[in-house]
């Protein structure tokens, strides 16, 4: 990519959360909100709470 994108996501649920991975892993910079301090929180400590197969590798490498 010639040009950095920046996404925020707002809601790290299902689709928001799998999404924000998935563009975290093609090289954008992603900030992902959520209502519910705590569930950011968590993914701040490399918890994730949803149960997706590869999810918590990509996460875990782009919480960077």
């Amino acid at each position: 990519m010639d040009y950095k994108i920046n996404i925020a996501m707002v809601g790290a649920g299902y689709v928001g959360l799998i999404t924000s991975a998935c563009f975290a892993e093609l090289g954008y910079k992603v900030i992902c909100t959520d209502k519910e301090q705590d569930k950011i929180k968590a993914l701040q400590r490399g918890d994730v709470p949803i149960h997706e197969p590869e999810l918590n590798a990509l996460i875990h490498t782009n919480l960077k």
